[in-house]
């Protein structure tokens, strides 16, 4: 295994508000990405009850959604739409349609893309700021 191979995919952002969960999303995501990424978002939802999320994808290379635990994909959805208020999603690929698949129904809260190049609208449409520059 190369070093590199064990650098998280999935990297908190840290911002100017509490209710908001920001991530970056760099390369492949693997199994333990993904589970991790929920574990994160779960902790988050024990903080704040409604909480925004900003998804920064950064050289998207895929998720292995068949080795995420079927059990963890059904409670990362179901806790989503009980806390969730608003999603940005910034980059490449818009993934948006894919996400709303997850949900039998469409979801209660707002999903947005916004490209690389608009990603200070994301963060305004969010009402918020990185706290350190991107």
């Amino acid at each position: 295994m190369n070093f590199l191979d064990a650098v998280p995919a999935v990297r908190r952002i840290d911002t100017d508000r509490e209710d908001l969960f920001a991530v970056d999303i760099v390369g492949h995501v693997a199994a333990a990405d993904a589970e991790n990424l929920f574990g994160l978002l779960e902790a988050a939802y024990a903080l704040h009850p409604k909480l925004d999320v900003l998804v920064r994808l950064i050289d998207h290379d895929g998720v292995d959604w068949p080795h995420v635990s079927d059990e963890t994909a059904r409670q990362g959805t179901a806790h989503a739409l009980e806390h969730v208020r608003r999603c940005a999603a910034v980059g490449d690929p818009d993934w948006i349609p894919y996400a709303q698949g997850f949900f039998a129904t469409p979801p209660p809260f707002e999903l947005r893309h916004f490209d690389r190049e608009d990603e200070a609208a994301a963060w305004r449409w969010l009402d918020a700021r990185p706290a350190k520059p991107p």
